[in-house]
């Protein structure tokens, strides 16, 4: 990755393949108390579509906006920024300092090529009843509802596991066109394994939203928050194994894969949003354990 002209020097980006921790940042000499801090921001992670990276603010920030919104800023000065399948090649971070400062950085967001795949011959799909349309209004509202939930989890500090190893048969951001009319980009990655497979937890969280019942797209879901507006939702689950304000350890078994909802087989599906941009789960979690990662012809 490479920063965006302008940035000052001591800006870092690292680049990972799919998994990030911070180290505690470097010593710096001690300044008087109006100067400006010696280092701007630094970056863990992967600043591109989809993508997450975990961030330090300057010396003496109190607060750090993502295109002037506000963001979550830790006492430590880390924080998380996360960018959409279709984010803008460019973004802006600044920080306020307790002097009154700001720093200022303009940081490039990588494009990605995604799997598009033309159907010319297939419709998109009917049209939604009313009765759908009724269940789904509510549905919506329960996971809208457990999005806005922000627990003091420190997951999201973590590196993230695979919740299962197995083929993938779906990846982040693939899309088909039906006949001419685009289809929903895929918002997260499919595993495929039998149904009744363990799934464990990718990172600590709290359990913030488990379905009562199938949720008619999604199934029997599970939602866990990571802390700073990182979450995870897993979909079409056979049975969770675990309740709503339920803390979570990384590794601990909560549920076992299934076929409920709008699925044509057996398989976990794994989405993470950061706030309200839906993050790509292979860029946190790394390669598959044991290579058996290899994606699926669908």
């Amino acid at each position: 990755m490479r920063p965006a002209g302008g940035i000052v020097a001591a800006f870092a980006v690292i680049v990972a393949t799919g998994c990030f921790a911070i180290s505690e940042p470097p010593a710096r000499a001690a300044a008087a108390v109006e100067q400006p801090p010696t280092s701007a921001f630094a970056f863990q992670g992967t600043l591109t579509q989809g993508g997450l990276a975990m961030g330090v603010a300057p010396e003496g920030t109190v607060a750090v906006t993502l295109d002037d919104v506000p963001i979550d800023l830790a006492p430590d000065r880390r924080f998380l920024i996360g960018f959409g399948r279709d984010a803008p090649e460019t973004a802006v971070v600044e920080a306020r300092l307790a002097n009154g400062g700001m720093v200022r950085e303009a940081l490039r967001v990588a494009p990605r090529k995604w799997d598009i795949q033309s159907l010319p011959s297939l419709p998109r799909g009917t049209k939604p009843t009313p009765e759908f349309l009724r269940r789904r209004a509510a549905e919506l509202a329960l996971i809208d509802a457990a999005r806005a939930i922000r627990s003091d989890s420190q997951g999201w500090r973590q590196r993230f596991q695979w919740p299962v190893s197995g083929p993938i048969s779906g990846v982040f951001g693939s899309q088909r066109i039906y006949a001419g009319e685009p289809g929903a980009p895929h918002s997260g990655v499919d595993i495929v394994r039998p149904a009744g497979t363990p799934i464990v937890a990718p990172a600590d969280g709290v359990v913030i939203l488990v379905a009562a019942s199938p949720f008619t797209l999604e199934g029997h879901l599970l939602m866990i928050d990571h802390g700073m507006g990182l979450s995870s939702a897993m979909l079409h689950l056979s049975r969770i194994d675990v309740a709503v304000g339920q803390k979570v350890l990384r590794g601990q078994p909560i549920g076992a894969i299934g076929a409920t909802g709008r699925a044509t087989g057996p398989h976990l599906h794994w989405g993470m949003k950061w706030r309200d941009q839906r993050i790509d789960p292979q860029m946190l979690a790394g390669p598959m354990p044991g290579g058996s990662g290899e994606t699926m012809v669908r």
